[in-house]
């Protein structure tokens, strides 16, 4: 039996868009419906807001946006940060020292900026799928105020290795698989579901009355929050677990399915 949701967080890659990154006609109009009907619509994305905007623009939504795995919510239309959970330049130093002796791949990220040091082949091909613009940062230079986010970025192999190491250092900042060739380095009280439960606080909105919608390790935490859980048929067995239901994937339009199925 469906429910009208208040709320509805929608995940991007892997749920959202293809694996082309293509916002496809059925999705976009089965959320575009949940809008009409009165329910608000929250990108809740691993993205920065830079790259999340046009996904919401082609939308033809607008409003808040939770991003960077929760650490930053903006206001789409003012593009001004609502929350975020700033981290410093000395609690990345170990982050980024150990990347910089493995050869990784690694961004450093504010709210709307993501600043580079160096890039390879593969990562300058990967900024470009996302449509993502970097930003070059002297090595010498302090890092700068109100980080939020560190990324490394590589072959799933790496990323298993890297995974597994920082898995051994107990204390600090938190590291969180954000997709198949991405770990996100941040705020251990930042997360997709804490977002949203602050978000959902302010609106005024039960939990009972949330629908989230994701696909990866980064999305758990929003999915048990929500009074409605849905997982998509392209994730880990541990997201599906943690789900209520789950839904076609992301390349047979999940999303509307889901929406057309438990929202209306």
């Amino acid at each position: 039996m469906s429910i009208q949701y208040d709320l509805i967080a929608l995940d991007v890659d892997g749920t959202l868009l293809t694996d082309g990154h293509v916002l496809t006609p059925a999705v976009r109009d089965a959320v575009r419906e949940a809008a009409s009907r009165g329910a608000e619509i929250v990108l809740c994305t691993g993205r920065g807001p830079t790259n999340a905007l046009p996904v919401l623009a082609e939308l033809g939504l607008s409003g808040t946006m939770i991003t960077h795995n929760g650490a930053a919510t903006v206001d789409a239309d003012r593009r001004e940060v609502i929350h975020q959970y700033a981290i410093s330049g000395t609690e990345l130093a170990r982050f980024r020292e150990y990347c910089l002796q493995g050869g990784y791949h690694f961004d450093i990220n504010t709210a709307f900026d993501l600043m580079i040091e160096g890039i390879t082949t593969e990562a300058e091909a990967m900024y470009g799928r996302y449509e993502v613009k970097p930003v070059w940062r002297d090595s010498a230079a302090a890092l700068p105020e109100g980080l939020v986010k560190f990324t490394v970025f590589g072959s799933a192999v790496e990323m298993d290795r890297i995974e597994a190491d920082w898995s051994l250092w107990k204390d600090g900042l938190k590291p969180i698989r954000s997709g198949e060739y991405f770990i996100d380095v941040q705020h251990p009280e930042a997360g997709k579901g804490t977002a949203l439960t602050q978000l959902a606080h302010v609106r005024g909105i039960d939990s009972s009355r949330v629908m989230a919608i994701g696909n990866y390790y980064n999305d758990i935490d929003m999915l048990t929050f929500a009074g409605l859980g849905v997982a998509m048929a392209n994730s880990p067995e541990a997201v599906k677990a943690a789900a209520n239901a789950v839904t076609f994937s992301n390349e047979e339009d999940g999303v509307a399915y889901a929406l057309r199925t438990y929202a209306w």
